[in-house]
């Protein structure tokens, strides 16, 4: 799977601890960040992750387009929601793509966890299986 993993800058240490803790599990998996994330994470585990510019340069949009291309299949975008972002609009663009294109996002490492741990039991599956924009009725 391809997965997106995002972090604002309080959130950066939060992101390296949760990928470290599940680097067995990513591994297995095409990983993606924006550029100091990414970054973090390669120096932390590894783990190998194809970097974008960083948030507020563009790399959340960059990340939109392969979402919008159905080329992402989940995000992990742990947000501070206290902190103001001079990208919101980029940020809410990101969320509001995931949410249109049915991409399993997580914006707090609770959620997170749950997704990571999903994939190692195959709760993601429904990607691979099913072609989502096909606009077909899901059944399982």
């Amino acid at each position: 799977m391809n997965i997106a993993l995002i972090a604002h800058d309080r959130k950066k240490d939060l992101m390296v601890k949760l990928v470290t803790a599940y680097e067995l599990i990513l591994q297995n998996h095409q990983l993606y960040a924006t550029g100091t994330t990414g970054t973090r994470i390669m120096e932390a585990t590894q783990l190998k992750v194809h970097r974008f510019k960083s948030g507020p340069l563009g790399g959340d949009q960059q990340i939109g387009a392969l979402i919008s291309e159905d080329q992402m299949d989940m995000v992990i975008f742990l947000r501070d929601p206290l902190a103001a972002q001079p990208h919101e609009p980029d940020v809410n663009a990101l969320i509001r793509l995931s949410d249109v294109y049915e991409i399993p996002l997580a914006t707090n490492i609770g959620t997170a966890e749950i997704l990571i741990r999903g994939l190692q039991i195959g709760l993601a599956d429904f990607r691979e299986i099913v072609h989502v924009g096909d606009n077909r009725p899901i059944s399982l």
